[in-house]
């Protein structure tokens, strides 16, 4: 009845510790919630009065997008990143996930990615009926592929078509790609095809934030929306910026777009014309150094002889590894850690990594947004005390976790 290659999968990670949260949440239990990765700020309030003012909206828009809309997210990103970006190269979808599922239906080849990478990035290739091979890399390059690792993966089958999927700032990791340049001297060598997920790039805590479109804008395809630097996840709006080299992969998806989702919801794509045209400049840094405060308490408090990781540089991620725990898998560990501590995280198994490696995620959002802004300024120093005050919950968790890798 059930094809077997659906039936091996299992729920979506990030979805799936959501719910379990919200399910002992509900049994009464105190649970820290460092497992699910969603933004703990509100959608500014000019955005949400547009989505009130066009809640009429009841017409199919265009399969690629609002006219008015592509025409301000191929501004805002022109600017972003000194590229002209055109209305006609902007493709608007119901998340950028749905996005990404279409291309993989689209795509003719096999797909490239790093280990650690989000947790839906192979599921969907497999549904797709994609190879995928994983590539690894180490927390010395801030767990980004090298040139040269991708180029060795890439001389095993020269006559293959490859899409290497990139994402920077990282989920699970919290880091930034630094070696950019390098990797797109292989990606024009072998004409790779780049999904260059951005979803964070608004979030990463050093300003002059790159992406790889800068140095082979012709072979990359841009993904970003409103998730994650706007709080507006559950708004389902995403976009990609494809280029006109790879105007046959946009209409395939248009055509794939026409019968699935048929067009994003009406008065979202409206009032996110706002959330593009307006100037959010103060929202967007207020996040960023709330996030880049919590992130460094979390690593300045966690970090030991027992656990390693990298210092976050964007996003709100944290990827630990603890070196003392004696676990077959890191679904084990991280299951132990729940009962015993009440502390939510996602294994990283889920991310690609081997099972006996005992790595786990971090997303330390599990405060209140809201109140945390309200309460600071464009002169505010996040410090300790501002960060027990309004992020408890980060600090218990912290705490709970230092208790449980001393114990051993």
């Amino acid at each position: 009845m059930i094809k077997k290659k659906i039936k091996d999968l299992n729920l979506s990670a990030t979805l799936k510790i959501n719910e379990i949260s919200k399910n002992l949440e509900k049994d009464g239990k105190e649970i820290i919630k460092f497992g699910f990765g969603q933004s703990p700020f509100q959608v500014p309030d000019k955005i949400v009065e547009s989505l009130k003012k066009n809640a009429h909206q009841k017409s199919y828009l265009p399969i690629q997008g609002l006219d008015e809309l592509r025409e301000a997210i191929a501004k805002y990103e022109s600017k972003k990143k000194n590229i002209n970006f055109k209305a006609d190269q902007i493709f608007v979808g119901p998340g950028t996930k749905e996005l990404m599922f279409l291309l993989h239906i689209s795509f003719e080849g096999e797909i490239i990615i790093p280990c650690p990478s989000w947790v839906s990035y192979q599921p969907q290739s497999i549904i797709a009926d994609n190879k995928f091979h994983w590539i690894k890399t180490t927390s010395e390059n801030n767990w980004y592929p090298t040139a040269e690792s991708i180029e060795n993966l890439i001389l095993k089958n020269k006559e293959t078509k490859y899409l290497m999927i990139l994402n920077s700032p990282n989920n699970p990791s919290g880091q930034v790609c630094i070696n950019l340049k390098e990797i797109s001297e292989i990606i024009k060598k072998y004409k790779i095809i780049v999904l260059s997920d951005e979803i964070y790039s608004e979030l990463s805590f050093n300003k002059n934030y790159e992406s790889i479109s800068n140095y082979c804008s012709e072979n990359v395809i841009v993904s970003n929306g409103l998730s994650k630097w706007c709080g507006a996840g559950g708004w389902r709006l995403g976009y990609f910026i494809i280029p006109d080299e790879l105007k046959q992969l946009k209409n395939s998806i248009k055509v794939l777009a026409s019968e699935t989702f048929s067009a994003v919801s009406a008065p979202i794509q409206f009032a996110a014309i706002t959330a593009f045209n307006d100037d959010h400049e103060k929202y967007v840094l207020n996040s960023r150094k709330i996030l880049k405060g919590i992130g460094e308490y979390v690593y300045k408090n966690l970090k030991s002889n027992n656990v390693i990781m990298n210092k976050p540089m964007g996003g709100f991620y944290l990827m630990p590894e603890f070196l003392n725990k004696k676990f077959k898998t890191s679904q084990e560990m991280c299951t132990d850690l729940l009962n015993k501590k009440g502390v939510a995280m996602l294994p990283g198994s889920d991310f690609g990594f081997l099972n006996d490696k005992m790595i786990a995620r971090i997303s330390y959002t599990d405060f209140d947004g809201k109140n945390f802004m309200s309460n600071i300024n464009s002169d505010t120093t996040i410090d300790e005390n501002l960060i027990k005050k309004f992020a408890p919950k980060i600090v218990e968790g912290t705490k709970r976790l230092k208790e449980w890798v001393e114990k051993g």
